[in-house]
């Protein structure tokens, strides 16, 4: 599996996220503190704010599509800039084409038999999913027979109200949807919320 900087911290989750705002809202989350943001391929023209992120911001942001299905759509994110492959699911072909395309590739994964077929396909990280069901518990549980080093990443459902726990339970990082940013969020607002959380991850004790 070849070498990739691996993602840390908060990824800001922006679906339903428009073209024309998508600028405007990653400076607001840049504003806040947080510098990897995943663009959901179910979103309106998800390919269109992938482009303009890595276009205008990809100095400053890690660019991620979201909800990546086939490795034909692996292609098209890799095509407009993107760096970074999430997944609700841990699809083999996807994965080895992520890795083809030489970006970080970060499945979603609910078991370790899932967990340790994604790793074996080349994947990067695991984002346990969806990450309220699972819980820092099983985290924690998974870090004991995975192989050391093995990034977790916590997914669904995730907020300030669990961060420090997928902490403690040795998350690398944490993606955040619906309680970071909605569409039509007052921006100021999405800098709070985004400040507020790096705050909690960074004042949270690691594993």
């Amino acid at each position: 599996m070849m070498r990739m900087r691996a993602v840390d911290g908060v990824i800001a989750i922006l679906r339903g996220v428009q073209p024309a705002e998508v600028l405007a809202v990653a400076e607001s989350l840049l504003a806040g503190g947080i510098t990897t943001i995943e663009v959901p391929l179910n979103s309106p023209r998800p390919f269109d704010s992938l482009a303009r992120l890595a276009r205008e911001l990809g100095a400053s942001v890690r660019v991620g599509a979201g909800t990546v299905l086939t490795a034909a759509d692996v292609d098209r994110a890799a095509d407009a800039g993107a760096t970074l492959v999430l997944a609700p699911n841990a699809d083999a072909a996807v994965v080895k084409r992520t890795v083809q395309r030489g970006l970080f590739s970060m499945p979603g994964v609910a078991t370790p038999s899932e967990g340790f077929a994604a790793l074996a396909a080349g994947a990067h990280g695991l984002k346990l999913f969806p990450g309220e069901m699972l819980g820092p518990p099983v985290m924690k549980a998974w870090r004991a027979v995975f192989a050391p080093g093995t990034a977790f990443y916590a997914v669904g459902g995730v907020g300030e109200h669990n961060l420090a726990a997928y902490r403690a339970a040795g998350a690398a990082g944490a993606g955040v949807g619906s309680s970071l940013y909605a569409p039509g969020i007052a921006l100021p607002e999405l800098t709070r919320r985004a400040r507020a959380i790096v705050s909690c991850w960074h004042e949270s004790p690691a594993a």
